[in-house]
């Protein structure tokens, strides 16, 4: 069988589109987010001879597929085969060419035959273009808004980021986005026996960081603590998700400080419960912060900035909605039961949900690395946030189930403790003012729109 998926890209070149899927982390960048996908091996890039090995997981169970890439032709075409894998041949074919008048007309096209026997039947002609047309819809959105968000920067030099954290839902994106416009990024690891050419080690256990390598960044992005959601609150948790905290951000900021030279922005992840439980009341970056464990944290989180904004380093806090990502954070965690039919709202459901769409999120950050205008606290939420009960029902119908069972407030108290009821019951209705004021825009300001990307169920 055959598939073809095709988009208009009028504002790119051939030679634009086809560069960004010659550099790394393209193929990671266009996995969606709802089919995890780990790299086994890789060699050669695209061109003609190179090969990568990927496991693909789908549900409970995963299976290794070993493609090679070939016909490779610079700005027009490159081909991957399957060498080994489910299926009995696979060939895809990426095509790019030049529209009149400009602009490229980006092509994909996979010639296919399923395997023998009852998967084959399974994996018939009705199936596989309905999952291929989902896969190809998401890749080409997510393209066409990457490659937007890189042209706005298109004349300023490419830069070298370190990103703590680069292995969570956030850093793995950003680190993706960044090296497929083109920037460096250097990853800092834990591990001494993890420290590579885009590597350098540092251990806030220890108050170990690698100077000299860190010092080859123009920026830093801090994403790195234990954390919030991975069980109740105990005295020795609630201790931990606050020293992991203030200790990390401590030692980035004291060392960018004493650099000559080295680094001179830094984007410090923070989150909105700094503001607490505010009802309906509009949050902006002005606002104070509120009461309550979270509020507490991210009060010391950001006050551990310090020395570097006294050594006239531009600090950013981005203080972090809830991120809308299948692939992990609070959305991973809660499709289970509205997949099945019995999610629903969490207690009076009127308590504010202040969101942000995934890939939102990572182009904030790029228009933060970039924007000199931008420092302090920048909230990264998108500019409509909305009630529990609202985003419950726009969850079930993006998954086309029903959300009819709520879930009593004293319930998630009794389930989740004091971790429950700041996290799930209390809320904040904050807007993105200084995000807004400096000039981004927003691809996903709804948010059944911004689910119906991340869960690939957009209309086709």
């Amino acid at each position: 069988m055959r598939f073809t998926h095709s988009s208009e890209l009028p504002a790119h070149s051939p030679t634009d589109v086809f560069d960004w899927h010659e550099r790394p982390g393209a193929l990671e960048r266009l996995t969606p987010p709802w089919g995890r996908v780990d790299v086994l091996e890789r060699a050669g890039g695209i061109k003609d001879g190179g090969e990568i090995t990927i496991r693909v997981h789908r549900g409970p169970t995963s299976f290794k597929w070993r493609l090679r890439h070939r016909d490779y032709e610079y700005a027009r075409q490159f081909c991957d085969e399957q060498v080994s894998g489910p299926l009995k041949s696979w060939l895809h074919t990426h095509s790019f060419s030049e529209l009149p008048g400009g602009g490229t007309l980006m092509e994909d096209s996979v010639d296919l035959e399923p395997p023998l026997g009852a998967a084959g039947a399974a994996l018939g002609p009705t199936f596989m273009n309905a999952e291929l047309g989902r896969l190809f819809r998401f890749r080409h959105r997510l393209l066409f808004m990457d490659l937007a968000r890189h042209a706005e920067y298109a004349e300023r030099p490419r830069l070298t980021v370190a990103i703590t954290g680069a292995s969570g839902l956030i850093g793995q994106n950003l680190q993706h986005f960044l090296t497929t416009g083109g920037h460096q990024v250097i990853r800092l690891v834990r591990r001494s026996s993890e420290v590579a050419p885009d590597c350098v080690y540092w251990n806030p256990a220890t108050g170990e960081v690698d100077k000299h390598g860190l010092g080859r960044a123009d920026a830093v992005v801090h994403l790195a603590g234990t954390p919030i959601a991975d069980g109740r609150w105990t005295d020795d948790r609630k201790r931990s998700i606050l020293r992991s905290r203030v200790d990390g951000t401590e030692l980035i900021s004291k060392t960018m400080a004493s650099m000559s030279g080295g680094p001179r922005v830094l984007l410090s992840s923070s989150a909105v419960g700094f503001y607490g439980d505010r009802g309906q009341e509009r949050l902006d970056e002005k606002a104070q912060s509120g009461k309550g464990f979270l509020a507490e944290v991210c009060r010391a989180w950001e006050g551990a900035t310090a020395a570097a904004d006294a050594a006239g380093i531009r600090v950013v806090h981005v203080r972090t909605g809830v991120v809308l990502s299948p692939a992990g954070g609070a959305l991973g965690q809660m499709l289970l039961p509205f997949k099945m039919g019995v999610g629903g709202r969490l207690g009076s459901g009127k308590q504010y949900l202040s969101w942000i769409d995934l890939d939102d999120l990572v182009g904030l950050m790029h228009h933060a690395l970039h924007t000199e205008s931008l420092r302090g606290p920048v909230n990264a939420t998108a500019p409509n946030p909305v009630t529990n009960a609202t985003f419950s029902a726009a969850l079930g119908r993006a998954l086309g189930r029903p959300t009819v069972i709520p879930v009593p407030g004293f319930a998630v108290k009794a389930a989740f403790g004091q971790l429950g009821t700041e996290a799930l019951l209390w809320g904040q209705r904050v807007v993105p003012q200084k995000a807004v004021e400096s000039g981004y825009s927003f691809f996903y300001e709804g948010v059944e729109d911004s689910l119906r990307f991340q869960l690939g169920k957009e209309p086709e």
